[in-house]
């Protein structure tokens, strides 16, 4: 009989010892990522890097999912994106005004942009980050998802703004200068017509005169 030689197959001889725990764990601990109270708008695989200022070269930061995520309060949008299997976060920071994604110099497929305050490390610390994508399409919808949620944050900090009273009447006031100055095209419509019928009045009385003379 011809001996079986897959090392998957199962064997009459091999044992299946089963030890039991020197220490069972009866208490389940629950571990806090800090993001529960966050819905995910954006997610995408890709590759982080950092500005090293002293060497002045790139330094590859982490890669995994990029995140862009929204508080359910608050309204406000960030970028986190943890590392690959230990998901240790490599960039953690809100999404603010003057950031501008830059095109990276002869890539179609990754963006440049400076952070004042990433929270990734402690105490928070001024970056220049790079973000690669595995195409141009991903990299794409990152932009597009990155400045839609910076018109978000935007117009968060306008309502929280909010104008005093006074500058709420002067803009009032302005407002309706603005209007008086803008005709209604329908106005303007009948507006003509009244000067052609004036002009018309005018040259009939004109005849009339000629007439009588």
């Amino acid at each position: 009989m011809a001996e079986n030689t897959d090392a998957l197959a199962p064997r009459e001889e091999e044992a299946d010892p089963h030890f039991e725990p020197v220490i069972k764990l009866t208490e389940q601990v629950d571990t806090k990522t800090l993001e529960e109270d966050e819905d995910v708008l954006f997610k995408m695989r890709a590759k982080l890097f950092r500005f090293e200022s002293t060497s002045a070269e790139w330094k590859e930061r982490g890669t995994g999912d990029v995140r862009l995520l929204r508080h359910k309060e608050t309204k406000k949008v960030r970028v986190v994106m943890r590392r690959d299997k230990t998901l240790k976060v490599c960039a953690n920071h809100v999404i603010t005004a003057d950031m501008r994604l830059q095109p990276n110099i002869g890539s179609d497929r990754s963006w440049v942009w400076k952070v004042a305050a990433d929270y990734s490390e402690t105490p928070p610390t001024s970056e220049t980050l790079a973000i690669r994508f595995a195409n141009s399409d991903n990299a794409a919808q990152f932009k597009a998802a990155f400045e839609s949620a910076q018109s978000n944050n935007a117009a968060l900090l306008g309502l929280a703004a909010a104008p005093s009273a006074e500058k709420k009447e002067e803009a009032n006031a302005d407002e309706a200068v603005d209007k008086d100055k803008e005709l209604d095209p329908k106005t303007e419509e009948k507006d003509d017509s009244k000067k052609e019928e004036e002009k018309g009045e005018e040259k009939e009385n004109e005849s009339k005169e000629g007439k009588t003379e």
